[in-house]
């Protein structure tokens, strides 16, 4: 399926690992010129690297902490100074670390650095971006929520808040841009072998017998330590999502707006 994405401008933050490096992968594939936002300068130049040689008509790779206001203006200036317009932003960051942490348990400090990171860095980066993706033919924005917003877990409790804020977010921009053609959606992932949950299951005791590659172990663990198993009795691969959210980001999808994609590998929810 041709997504009408060649010679598309896209600034994929978060891009440089997990889903969000999907998502730029396949940008990439498509022919698509593609910026990536993140703050490691090394994690984006083997970024940037990776997408020219799977097709990226241009790439860019744009260090910026998105805590920082000024630091997101001025990445979004080099976007402008490079390509003028802006086809598609996706916001794909996410608290670096999954830990438990329930609600006695979560300081406000962690509530504060959750959201920061969580809804406002997006909100951030959507504010920079928006006279770009005016400037352009056709613009969408897609925000990487969470499919725990729909399947609370007492154990994830500000990361959950934090998503579903930024869910109300998008669902807002999309009543308030629909008048000048962009489309502004979620897409929710369910359980994933992230690299946040790498991280997660390489903490665990070796006496649970975990290999943090593994997708059933992983949906083991999730399913043991948050109550949310899938029907596929495995985690997914940040691989099978990207596709989900070049689709929506894509020309292609030229209808809908508004919404929120559950990706969960089967769920009630």
């Amino acid at each position: 399926m041709d997504l009408g994405l060649k010679d598309a401008a896209v600034v994929v933050n978060g891009g440089s690992k997990g889903m969000g490096r999907a998502a730029a992968e396949r940008f990439a594939a498509d022919g698509a010129k593609v910026a990536v936002l993140a703050r490691s300068k090394d994690a984006l130049d083997e970024t940037v690297s990776a997408l020219r040689e799977l097709g990226a008509a241009d790439t860019l790779a744009l260090s910026a902490d998105i805590t920082d206001a000024a630091s997101v203006e001025a990445a979004f200036s080099v976007v402008a100074d490079r390509w003028g317009t802006l086809n598609a932003l996706v916001n794909a960051t996410g608290p670096v670390e999954v830990g438990v942490s329930d609600f006695a348990g979560t300081t406000d400090e962690e509530w504060a650095a959750t959201f920061d990171i969580g809804t406002i860095g997006a909100i951030r980066c959507v504010r920079a971006a928006l006279p770009l993706l005016r400037a352009a033919e056709w613009a969408r924005i897609v925000n990487v929520s969470a499919h725990s917003t729909r399947r609370q877990s007492p154990g994830i409790v500000s990361y959950t808040a934090a998503k579903a804020a930024l869910t109300s977010v998008s669902k807002n921009l999309s009543v308030s841009l629909a008048p000048e053609g962009i489309l502004v959606n979620t897409v929710s992932p369910g359980s994933f072998l992230s690299a946040g949950m790498k991280g997660y299951l390489r903490a665990q005791p070796a006496s649970r017998n975990i290999d943090p590659e593994n997708l059933h172990d992983a949906m083991r663990v999730i399913e043991e330590d948050f109550g949310h198993p899938a029907y596929l009795r495995r985690a997914g691969d940040p691989k099978e999502i990207g596709p989900v959210i070049a689709f929506v980001a894509s020309r292609a999808n030229s209808y809908m707006t508004g919404a929120d994609i559950n990706v969960d590998g089967g769920s009630d929810f």
